[in-house]
């Protein structure tokens, strides 16, 4: 019989291991009620943009490193620049007429 009776598969459920949502929510809900009440200051932080620049950069190695070689030219520019050079003294020193 139990060929016929297939089991409804188990729901998924997100089990956080680090974090406790619950809890979390919890103490925000706590820390409202005290600021209401004026047992905690008042909480003025926006968010800021300029507290966050750079802060990428300063942990990879790779795009601090990027970031550096930025400002130079590549080899490619160099070679296209000396040949044109070589061309403009040539056609310089032949004299185009």
């Amino acid at each position: 019989m139990s060929m016929f009776n297939s089991r409804e598969p188990r729901k998924f459920r997100r089990v956080s291991i680090y974090t406790d949502e619950n809890k979390e929510r919890l103490q925000r809900l706590v820390n409202e009620v005290k600021r209401e009440n004026g047992e905690l200051p008042e909480e003025e932080q926006k968010f800021d943009p300029e507290h966050l620049k750079g802060t990428f950069i300063k942990y990879t190695p790779r795009a601090e490193h990027y970031k550096e070689r930025s400002h130079r030219l590549g080899w490619p520019f160099y070679v296209v620049l000396i040949f044109g050079l070589i061309v403009i003294l040539r056609l310089l020193i032949s004299g185009i007429r």
